[in-house]
């Protein structure tokens, strides 16, 4: 804890110095955490790019299923509970070891024959890489919170959150690239790792703790943006008694969008992790098309997250569920389009899959805001954490482990009867959160 406790606060700069600073800085840590995350996601989603390869080598999807499901597992255990350590943590070194940390292990993973030798010895590296990858989103929650305010949260949250897309869709460009420089499958895995630990010096660089750590006052103070419910108090560091069991574990609202977050990520990695398995078997793609459909789902989410956080902002006014809703119910849509579109007709495909790319993030963004919102800025990344241990140990897991043996059992229908409803329970637990929002913002407005 001594490596990584909270940067101190720095003296007070010169009055004619604060503005220039803080809008130099605001864009910089923005810039780190916006690039260090992307780097995160190189290295998450490269492993199932390299799925048909050791499909081909005798392995089933059940085994797979099972091998992937050690990043959901120890993701969302570590979203968790290294988000309640990030809470108490200088966010510059927790984001930067983390990635660097990752990456090496998928570096290693596809460097070292014995890596991919056994399902349990993958199922352990993939677990120590979910692991890894829980540092990263807590820490960006961080930032948030301490760099912007209240009022602008909702749309730099949104513009922020396309790193998932950024990084992601370069997984599929990344790994074409890596076959034809290198010529090995094994390159899928290593290649983008590279690009990844040069993502963790940059975040390193860019990134800085709080405001009060350069010498400037409080975002609050800075943009006279005062919650109703502000104190001092906000400013000091909790012990992670308080965090749980004050500021966590006693709101509702938290634990209603944990349950939604749960069905929202089963559909999301459901549709992400199986596509180029499934367009390649029924559907029909080669290597190029399913790496080019996985890039046009990830980018298809940039316009639909800044879209989403629009209109949660602006037509809502800070009320996330109604756009959640909206977005799931046309999720839904796009999934019977992408399942009962005949194989052969490809574009009808890729606009399915680039529909539910487009449509997906939006959600998650929006619950990951919500999160924030709920709590004191000290137990932002706790929050964010227990609606991520649901998405990940419920929806995420189930998509790696069950989907394997549902398909394996069932077929491709089998597997997307699950998707379906995974979108009819989400839109049905953001529902139960709707009066409970509204009560909370009117409790809650920013003067």
């Amino acid at each position: 804890m001594k490596l990584i406790s909270p940067a101190r606060h720095a003296d007070s700069l010169p009055l004619e110095r604060i503005d220039p600073e803080y809008k130099r800085l605001r864009f910089q840590v923005f810039l780190g955490i916006f690039l260090g995350y992307a780097g995160y996601y190189l290295v998450r989603k490269n492993f199932s790019l390299a799925m048909p390869d050791l499909i081909a080598q005798g392995y089933s999807k059940a085994d797979l299923g099972i091998a992937l499901s050690g990043v959901s597992v120890a993701y969302g255990l570590s979203k968790f509970l290294m988000g309640n350590v990030s809470d108490r943590s200088n966010a510059r070194v927790f984001l930067s070891v983390g990635l660097l940390l990752s990456a090496l292990t998928m570096f290693m993973m596809g460097t070292v024959p014995l890596a991919t030798s056994s399902i349990t010895i993958m199922f352990v590296l993939l677990f120590l890489n979910g692991w890894f990858q829980g540092m990263g989103w807590p820490a960006c929650g961080r930032v948030m919170v301490h760099w912007f305010s209240t009022k602008e949260r909702g749309t730099k949250m949104s513009i922020w959150n396309i790193a998932h897309n950024v990084g992601g869709g370069l997984v599929g460009p990344l790994a074409i690239a890596a076959v034809a420089i290198f010529g090995t499958w094994e390159s899928k895995l290593y290649f983008p790792a590279i690009i990844a630990l040069l993502s963790a010096m940059v975040a390193y660089m860019l990134v800085r703790d709080t405001p009060q750590s350069c010498g400037l006052p409080t975002i609050e103070e800075y943009k006279n943006d005062y919650p109703s419910n502000y104190t001092s108090d906000h400013e000091k560091e909790l012990t992670a008694r308080e965090i749980f069991f004050k500021y966590v574990f006693t709101s509702r609202v938290l634990w209603y969008i944990a349950f939604a977050n749960a069905f929202v990520y089963l559909v999301r990695y459901g549709i992400l992790d199986w596509a180029p398995t499934y367009l390649e078997e029924a559907k029909g793609f080669s290597v190029k098309e399913t790496g080019w459909a996985y890039f046009a789902y990830e980018y298809a989410g940039i316009p639909g997250t800044l879209l989403c956080g629009w209109i949660s902002d602006k037509v809502f006014r800070g009320r996330r569920a109604p756009a959640t809703i909206i977005y799931m119910v046309l999720v839904l849509v796009a999934v019977l389009v992408y399942w009962k579109n005949p194989a052969g007709n490809i574009w009808v495909d890729n606009v399915a899959l680039i529909a539910i790319g487009f449509l997906i993030y939006g959600p998650v963004m929006l619950i990951g805001v919500q999160a924030l919102d709920l709590v004191p800025k000290k137990a932002a990344g706790t929050a964010a954490g227990l609606t991520g241990l649901f998405g990940y140990m419920g929806g995420a897991l189930f998509a790696n482990v069950a989907m394997g043996f549902v398909v394996d059992g069932l077929g491709w229908d089998g597997g997307f009867m699950v998707l379906v409803a995974a979108c009819v329970l989400s839109i049905f637990f953001t529902a139960l959160t709707w009066n409970k929002e509204t009560k909370h913002y009117n409790q809650n407005k920013v003067t």
